[in-house]
């Protein structure tokens, strides 16, 4: 998985959401924008992060894994049962 680049600064972060609340633009295949690098924070369960392109992965977020989102990629969230997150925003 991507690590966040050392020179880079977390200028804000979303709501928490739940399996009830995750809004469909996360759901649903998007990208962040040039120059933007998100982390997701797993506060509690799990949350399918899947990367669709410009390579295909899935990795199972939890609290003790994070998911780091690079800019412009392709990806979508899916919850797996119930769960509590976050995203940080980074540039």
């Amino acid at each position: 998985m991507a690590r966040l680049p050392s020179n880079v600064a977390c200028y804000g972060s979303s709501p928490e959401f739940s399996e009830r609340s995750i809004p469909n633009s996360l759901r649903t295949s998007h990208r962040t924008k040039a120059g933007t690098w998100a982390r997701i924070v797993v506060l509690e369960g799990r949350l399918n992060y899947r990367v669709l392109e410009p390579y295909e992965i899935d990795i199972v977020l939890s609290p003790e894994v994070p998911g780091i989102v690079e800019p412009e990629v392709l990806h979508m969230v899916q919850p797996v049962g119930e769960v509590r997150f976050f995203l940080e925003f980074f540039h």
